[in-house]
Formats: C-alpha cells, structure tokens, sequence
C-alpha cells in the first residue's frame, strides 16, 4: 500500500487522509496509550475497577488523585488519558444519569449510558473548530441484576467486555486475562486478579499508596470504594505471590542449569569412554599385529 505524509492531513480533525485515516484521532489514542493502567473485569458477583495512579512526587496527597469515578449509585468509570477529558465526561455522565431519573423515574441502564457517551464522543470527531477527547474510559455497573462492562474509545467506538485494560502496559494485563480469565470468577478473585494485571503492568512497580479500587455489586447494585487497608491487603497478597512465583522461577531454571551441565558432563564422560576404549582396542590391534 502506498505509504502518505501526515503533513497536511493532522491539521484538520474532519480531514481524511488518502489511505483513509483521521490522524487527530489517532494522536488522542496515543494520549491514552500513554495514560496510566486501568482495569475492568466483569464477575458473576458484579464489576471490578481498579487504576494505577502512578503517584509521581512523595509531595502529592495520593487521596486528590482520582481516576475512578462514581456516576450514579449502580455505575462508576475508570480513565486512561487526559483526565481533564475525563472530568468533563463523568460530568456529562452523571448528568445524563440524573436525567433519565427525572424522565423515567429509573436508573440508566450501564449499555444506555455507554451508549451515549459514545455518541458524544463520535460527534467531537465530526466537527471543525474542537478537537477529540483525549480520553478512553471503562465503564462498569449492575443493570437489571446483570454485571455490564464496555470501555470508550477517542473514536466513540464502543465494545463490551468480560475484563479489559486501557492505558500504559495494556497488553501485558490483556495477555494475563486472556490466559487467567473465567466466566464464573468471584468478586474477590477478580479484584485479585486485577491487582496481578497492574503489577504486570508496572513491571511489578504497583504499591499500594498509588492503586485505586472499586466495586459495582451484583446483588446491592451500590458503587463502593474499597479503602486503604483493604487495598493494601490485596496488593501484599499479590506482591508476596508475585515473589514466591519468582523465586520458585529462579530456583527452577537453576536446577534445570544444573541438570544440563550434568547431562552435559554425563555425554562428554560418554564420549570420553568411548574413545578410550576405541584408542584401546586399536592399540590392542596392534599388538596383534606385531605379534604375528
């Protein structure tokens, strides 16, 4: 295919490239790759939320670093990106959640909320003069007993799924649940297994002052915010894990070294008798030979 210049086709959000490419777009999916981890898994108990906050200075309050949001009593979001983006999305999210209150006099369905902040998103991808949400969110609750999880996209696309990560070091966490993943996990083996993908994430950096965790019960259906001590109970019981898996690791690979060397020790040994004893009986030969 034929290679184009961006020059010219980024200056304008609603430019198309020859190839058929909206590059303000793809620059905003950059902004969220480079965004910290978070994770959503969906279980049969209800929504896991969990984000590395990724504390960069001993002087920030890790408390007024907030990357879950709550948006109604049955639906909270998680971010990767711009969080000002995020602010004002979870902004309109809580008020478009108030409203279908007020109309209807229930609560927003998880896939209607999702929905519309897709459209949202998809209509700042339309129009001159703005620019796309630098912002991808995955947004998790509990609609008619039934768990729901979909993550956003710069483009407005939207896809429901069973666990996902957005964010830095997302296809470690994705590979993790690929292969870790079921469809009968419980709340706390998802919130285990959450931890494990930041960790992995982070190249095992994740402590506890820097994660945040949420839950959306399937049978309450309340949004709850897991505190400090109960985070950090989770993290050490992934690190301590993490740890013993790495030490056993090591301790295999070294037995394995020495089981090479040893059957390499052995073949050598072998080889070494065999050609003693051809030396052996080539000499043996020989003397035969002067013999007669």
């Amino acid at each position: 295919m034929q290679q184009f210049s961006t020059a010219g086709y980024d200056r304008a959000l609603t430019v198309f490239s020859p190839d058929g490419r909206l590059f303000q777009i793809e620059y905003a999916r950059e902004a969220v790759k480079r965004g910290t981890t978070s994770i959503g898994i969906k279980s049969k108990e209800g929504v896991v939320l969990a984000v590395d906050k990724k504390i960069k200075s001993k002087l920030i309050e890790p408390s007024s670093v907030e990357k879950i949001f709550k948006i109604d009593e049955h639906i909270a979001t998680a971010s990767s990106g711009l969080v000002a983006d995020a602010r004002r999305l979870v902004d309109i999210a809580r008020q478009q959640a108030q409203v279908n209150r007020l109309n209807y006099h229930e609560p927003i369905s998880v896939t209607g909320l999702a929905k519309y902040i897709g459209d949202l998103e998809q209509m700042y991808t339309q129009s001159g003069g703005i620019r796309p949400f630098g912002i991808s969110l995955i947004i998790g609750g509990v609609s008619d007993g039934e768990p729901k999880l979909y993550e956003t996209d710069p483009s407005g696309a939207l896809v429901e799924y069973k666990a996902t990560a957005i964010g830095l070091g997302r296809d470690k966490a994705f590979d993790l649940f690929e292969e870790k993943y079921e469809e009968d996990i419980s709340l706390e083996d998802a919130i285990d297994l959450a931890i494990e993908g930041l960790y992995l994430a982070t190249d095992g950096k994740v402590i506890d002052d820097s994660v945040e965790i949420s839950v959306v019960d399937k049978d309450t259906e309340k949004y709850r915010k897991l505190n400090d001590d109960e985070i950090q109970n989770y993290v050490k019981k992934v690190i301590d894990r993490k740890e013993q898996e790495k030490i056993e690791a090591e301790k295999k690979a070294e037995e394995e070294a020495k089981e090479k060397e040893a059957k390499k020790a052995a073949k050598k040994a072998e080889r070494e008798a065999k050609k003693a004893e051809e030396e052996s009986k080539e000499s043996s030969d020989e003397e035969i030979k002067d013999d007669e």
